[in-house]
């Protein structure tokens, strides 16, 4: 990328963002801009720094990866998916190397997550290794060779990390190696930590050794925590939304079967309306902790997901899923031989009727990430009956327990359905690949009843 279009970019991201958030923007750049006075001596060091850092490569490898801290799906699972990937020899150079972490994002989503990072990666501060990477990154515009410092694959986050927005970029969050089945997760909690997670639990009732389920439920409650601030537009995140009361029949199923449900998240848009002694709203209970939110996603017996960051705590510990009401419909988790999937149904505005699945492809809104895209392509997004979310719930309680009857018929709906999800996949053709091994399942009783569909 040209130096003055970077330039360009930059100085019209900060132009927006002061349009957007006025006084309260502009206080946070005269801050930005005197951190960055106070760091140039640290910038003058990192020149010669980067230079000896280049010119060692040959003999001894120093890279760097900025681990995306501000959200905790990006935190959880790209940082797994690094720890997998080197474990099993994947981007991993010939000579001797040592990598190098610090934290991308100033804002942290969970310090107990970073706690925990930390006992497993050599993460450094900020304002030490920033500047390395900046320096490094401009001289690269320059002299090529760079890029063998970074950890990650150099993809679109390497654009994002000088022009924009996290949220619109290629993630490295997609397990497309099948690697988190093969390896233990490189995070844990030490003694005292489990006996203070089961101490909690205690306090919430739950007895030694019960079943319980953490349910969340993507609203927009916790991405507009600051739109007071007008800072930033997060509207187009709210095709991922889902209403927490479609949910409420399943829970009840689930702790009349014996199961415990934590209502999981974080500033939350509205209460999980049930007065089941087991079923608690622990999102809006007051005593929510991060530490209890990463214990609860590790310990469960599985999760019920609309689809949104949390999830990927349940999903590293191997914990299995159930998908709700997901979106899109491109980049479904796959990975995962213990997840069950259902999707949103794609209603064409025109004329009411439901896309098949073929039709959700060629209407061009199988793999997009926005809520305008799917206004202009009149596509009109329905969740998840409750009835539906029930049963794929039960069918996923009795797998659990040995007790889900498979028909003939249920494996060939299956195939049938990945078949088609596959086919399509490969016409688009795409240059990163988001789907390896297909190894979860769609909801076997929706494939009952929705035959017509798969096609």
């Amino acid at each position: 990328m040209e130096l003055n279009k970077i330039i360009l970019l930059n100085l019209n991201k900060h132009l927006i963002l002061i349009r957007r958030g006025g006084i309260v923007v502009i206080i946070k750049k005269l801050r930005s801009l005197f951190y960055f006075i106070l760091q140039i001596p640290i910038y003058l060091i990192s020149i010669p720094t980067v230079i000896i850092i280049r010119l060692i490569r040959p003999w001894f490898l120093l890279r760097w990866y900025g681990l995306r801290s501000s959200r905790i799906g990006h935190f959880v699972t790209e940082t797994e998916l690094y720890c997998c990937k080197r474990d099993a020899g994947i981007n991993i150079p010939s000579q001797r190397y040592l990598d190098f972490f610090y934290l991308h994002n100033k804002l942290v989503c969970n310090k107990q997550l970073e706690k925990m990072w930390r006992r497993s990666l050599i993460i450094l501060p900020r304002w030490l290794l920033v500047p390395i990477v900046k320096v490094n990154r401009f001289i690269n515009i320059f002299i090529t060779g760079g890029n063998y410092h970074e950890a990650h694959e150099v993809d679109a986050r390497h654009e994002h990390d000088l022009t924009g927005d996290p949220d619109l970029i290629p993630s490295p969050m997609r397990d497309i190696h099948n690697l988190l089945e093969r390896f233990q997760p490189h995070i844990s909690f030490t003694d005292k930590e489990v006996f203070e997670g089961k101490r909690i639990l205690t306090e919430f009732g739950i007895p030694e050794g019960a079943k319980f389920v953490c349910l969340i439920v993507r609203d927009s409650g916790y991405l507009n925590r600051h739109k007071k601030y007008n800072i930033r537009d997060w509207s187009y995140h709210n095709y991922r939304d889902a209403d927490i009361d479609n949910y409420v029949l399943a829970v009840e199923e689930l702790a009349r079967r014996g199961y415990y449900i934590f209502r999981m998240g974080n500033n939350v848009l509205k209460p999980l309306k049930s007065s089941n002694p087991k079923i608690i709203d622990y999102a809006a209970s007051g005593v929510r902790s991060e530490f209890m939110d990463i214990y609860l996603g590790a310990k469960c017996n599985f999760c019920i997901s609309s689809g949104t960051g949390f999830d990927e705590i349940p999903h590293i510990f191997c914990k299995p899923i159930v998908y709700t009401s997901y979106l899109s419909f491109g980049s479904v988790v796959t990975d995962d031989k213990k997840s069950l999937i259902l999707t949103k149904h794609h209603i064409n505005k025109r004329n009411q009727k439901e896309l098949t699945v073929s039709e959700i492809f060629s209407s061009n809104v199988a793999l997009i990430y926005t809520s305008e895209e799917f206004e202009q392509n009149d596509v009109v997004l329905e969740e998840n009956s409750p009835e539906e979310i029930r049963d794929i719930v039960i069918e996923m309680d009795e797998r659990l327990n040995g007790n889900w009857k498979e028909t003939g018929e249920d494996l060939l709906l299956q195939k049938k359905f990945w078949s088609l999800f596959e086919e399509n996949i490969k016409k688009i053709n795409l240059k990163t690949p988001i789907h390896g091994i297909i190894k979860s399942r769609f909801g076997a009783m929706y494939l009952r009843k929705n035959q017509n569909w798969i096609k």
